[in-house]
C-alpha cells in the first residue's frame, strides 16, 4: 500500500542493492557526490543525525519492462562519467529509487565498493596513476574536537595502492586506519568485533567507536522511505520531476532529459552519454544540454527549453531518427577538428548548431569532413564560423540568436525544414538574420581584435582566419611570435614605453605558421628569417602576402614602423574578411 513504511537499516539498504531489489530508473541522473559529501554523510551517521525520507516505487507485473532500468556504482571514477550498468533481465518484484540515489549509492560505495579522484599534477587520461582507486577508512585513534568543526568523525578515502585494502592502516602520524566495509565481515561472520579488536590491540577508545559504526549500520532505523505502488510509468515520472522541479536535486536540463528517457523504448540514456563520451574525447566538451538543445534546434518549434517541449509524440519523433542525429553530431564535431578547434577554442557550442541543422536535413553528413566534393562548402561554413565566434552572436541571448539563425533555412518548421532552394549553406543569409545579435563591425572592434594575446581563447580563431591555408585538419600549426618573445627585452626603453607587452604579444605581432615552418625559423630575428626564407623563393611579394608581413625595414630597431604598417595590413584583412 502507498505511503510511508516502516524504516530500515542501512544494512538492509546495502543488502537490497546487493539483491537487486532497489534499481534506479533510466530517467534517474547520474551519481555525482565528491568524496567530501560522502565522507561528510558517513559523519552524520555516527553522530546519529536523521536521514531525509526517500521515495521509492514497487514495480511489479508487467510494469517492469515499461522503462529500462540500471544497477547501482559499485565503483566510481570521477569526471570520467561513470556510467550505471543496465539491468537486462528483470525476473522479479523490485523498488524503482526515484530519490535516495546519491544517499543510497554512497552508502555502497563506502561500504561495498571504490571511489577514483583526479591525483593532483598528474594527467588526465583515466588510468590508476592519475585516477588512483581508493576505498573508505575511519580514523579510529582520533576525532575533530574543536566544537566549531562540521566533522567530529574522520573519514577519508584512502589510496588501495597505500593501504593495500587492508583492514587497519596506520599512517605518517601514526594514526590508526579501519577500513569501513570491513564491519560488515564483523558483523555478520562468527570472527566478530571482539575478536578483531583483541587480536589487533585495539584500545578501548577505538574499539567504542567502531561499535557507533556498527549500530549505525545495522542497528539504526534510519533509512525512512514513502512508497509509490500504483503500476503508471507516467505516475512515477511525474512524481520524480515534482520532486526535483525546484532544482535543489536537478537541474532544468536533467529533468528534460529525465522525460525523454522515459518516453524512449530504446536505451536513450546510454546511447546519449555515449555520444556526449564521443564528442568530448575528440577535445572537445559538450553535455546533454547541448544534444537537447540540438534535439530542438532540429525538430520543435520553440527552441527555448522547456519541460513541455519533450511530450511524448516529440520524443518519438527523436528516437526515430536518433540514429541520423547522432551521427550528424559525430560528423559536425569531425569537422570542427578538421578546422584546428577545440574545446579552448570552440568559444560556443551553441554557434555548430546552424551547420548541424544544415547538413542534417539535407543529408549530407556521412562524408561531409573529407569528400572532395564539398570542399567549397566547408570553406564558407569555417569563414561564417570563425566570424560568428569573434563577434560573439551566440552569447547570453542565444536562444533568440539560434531562432534567427534557423529562419534562414525555414520560416516555418512545422511545414518545412528546409527550403528546396537551399544548396550551399547560407552564411550570407544567417549573418542577416542574427545581425543584430552581432558585435558591431567597427574600428574599435577590430582594434580589439588586434590587440589580443596570444593565449587568449579567441586568439586562434582570429588567426586561423587571417592565415586560412594551413594544415589545420591534422595540427600542423604553430602561432608564432613574428619578432621573437624573447627578444622584447631588447627593444630600446624608449620603445618599450611606447609598446608596452600586451602590444608586443598582441595578434599584431602574432603569425600562424606551418609547425616545420615554426620550427626551422626557431628564435631567429625577424629580419634574418625573411632573408633566409627569401632565397628559396623568387616571389618576394607571394612570400610577404601570404604571411602578412608589410614591407618595410624588419629589423628590431625599426618595430615602430612595423607595428603600424602591420596593424593597418591586418586591420583592413579583417574587414574584408568579416
Amino acid at each position: 500500500m502507498a505511503g510511508f513504511q516502516s524504516p530500515i537499516t542501512i544494512y538492509q539498504a546495502i543488502t537490497n542493492i546487493e539483491n537487486k531489489d532497489y534499481l534506479l530508473p533510466a530517467f534517474q541522473r547520474e551519481f555525482v557526490w565528491t568524496t567530501e559529501q560522502i565522507e561528510r554523510f558517513f559523519d552524520s551517521l555516527m553522530q546519529g543525525y536523521p536521514i531525509n525520507s526517500m521515495l521509492f516505487w514497487k514495480v511489479k507485473g508487467n510494469t517492469v519492462t515499461d522503462f529500462n532500468f540500471y544497477n547501482f556504482l559499485n565503483r566510481y571514477i570521477e569526471v570520467y562519467n561513470t556510467h550505471n550498468e543496465l539491468k537486462k533481465q528483470i525476473s522479479k518484484d523490485f523498488y524503482a529509487i526515484l530519490d535516495g540515489q546519491q544517499r543510497l549509492t554512497s552508502l555502497y560505495l563506502g561500504l561495498c565498493g571504490s571511489y577514483a579522484y583526479h591525483e593532483y599534477h598528474k594527467s588526465w587520461e583515466n588510468n590508476p596513476n592519475s585516477f588512483p582507486e581508493r576505498k573508505l577508512y575511519l580514523c579510529i585513534t582520533k576525532t575533530n574536537t574543536d566544537e566549531e568543526a562540521d566533522r567530529k568523525y574522520l573519514f577519508c578515502f584512502e589510496k588501495v595502492a597505500i593501504t593495500e585494502s587492508k583492514d587497519l592502516y596506520v599512517d605518517i602520524n601514526n594514526n590508526i586506519w579501519f577500513r569501513v566495509g570491513k564491519i560488515l565481515d564483523l558483523h555478520l561472520g562468527q570472527y566478530d568485533l571482539d575478536d578483531f579488536c583483541e587480536d589487533n590491540n585495539i584500545s578501548k577508545d577505538s574499539k567504542k567507536m567502531l561499535r557507533v559504526l556498527e549500530k549505525s549500520i545495522f542497528n539504526e532505523f534510519n533509512i525512512n522511505y514513502y512508497e509509490e505502488d500504483e503500476q503508471n510509468p507516467d505516475k512515477a515520472v511525474n512524481i520524480f520531476t515534482r520532486i526535483n522541479s525546484g532544482g535543489t536535486y536537478l537541474s532544468f536540463s536533467d529533468i528534460m532529459f529525465s522525460l525523454m528517457v522515459a518516453n524512449w523504448k530504446t536505451d536513450a540514456r546510454t546511447e546519449i552519454i555515449e555520444l556526449v563520451d564521443r564528442v568530448n574525447n575528440k577535445g572537445f566538451s559538450i553535455n546533454i544540454d547541448y544534444v537537447l538543445k540540438a534535439f530542438l534546434f532540429l525538430y520543435h518549434k520553440m527552441i527555448k527549453s522547456s519541460i513541455n517541449s519533450f511530450s511524448k509524440s516529440f520524443c518519438k519523433l527523436l528516437e526515430d531518427n536518433w540514429k541520423g542525429i547522432r551521427d550528424s553530431v559525430d560528423s559536425l564535431f569531425d569537422l570542427l577538428r578538421s578546422y584546428g578547434l577545440d574545446s579552448y577554442t570552440l568559444t560556443s557550442n551553441n554557434a555548430t548548431l546552424p551547420i548541424l541543422y544544415y547538413t542534417y536535413h539535407k543529408n549530407i553528413y556521412g562524408n561531409f569532413t573529407t569528400a572532395k566534393m564539398y570542399e567549397d562548402n566547408r570553406k564558407i561554413i569555417k569563414k561564417w564560423l570563425f566570424s560568428v565566434l569573434l563577434r560573439q552572436g551566440f552569447g547570453s541571448h542565444s536562444d533568440s540568436t539560434l531562432s534567427s539563425a534557423r529562419k534562414a533555412f525555414t520560416e516555418n518548421i512545422e511545414e518545412n525544414f528546409i527550403e528546396d532552394t537551399i544548396t550551399l549553406f547560407p552564411a550570407d543569409e544567417i549573418l542577416e538574420k542574427i545581425k543584430r545579435h552581432l558585435t558591431t563591425l567597427d574600428d574599435d572592434f577590430i582594434d580589439e581584435l588586434l590587440s589580443t594575446q596570444k593565449d587568449n581563447k579567441y586568439c586562434f580563431s582570429i588567426l586561423a582566419m587571417l592565415y586560412p591555408n594551413l594544415d589545420y585538419k591534422n595540427n600542423n600549426f604553430h602561432k608564432d611570435h613574428m619578432h621573437p618573445d624573447d627578444r622584447y627585452d631588447e627593444l630600446s626603453q624608449e620603445l618599450q614605453e611606447k609598446y608596452p607587452y600586451r602590444m608586443y604579444n598582441s595578434i599584431v605581432n602574432l603569425q600562424m605558421l606551418d609547425a616545420n615552418e615554426n620550427e626551422s625559423k626557431g628564435k631567429k630575428a625577424l629580419d634574418k628569417w625573411v632573408e633566409e626564407e627569401l632565397k628559396q623563393t623568387n616571389n618576394r611579394k607571394q612570400f610577404y602576402e601570404a604571411h602578412l608581413i608589410p614591407d618595410v625595414d624588419l629589423t628590431q630597431k625599426n618595430f615602430d614602423e612595423f607595428y603600424i604598417k602591420r596593424k593597418e595590413l591586418l586591420s583592413n584583412k579583417l574587414k574584408s574578411i568579416l
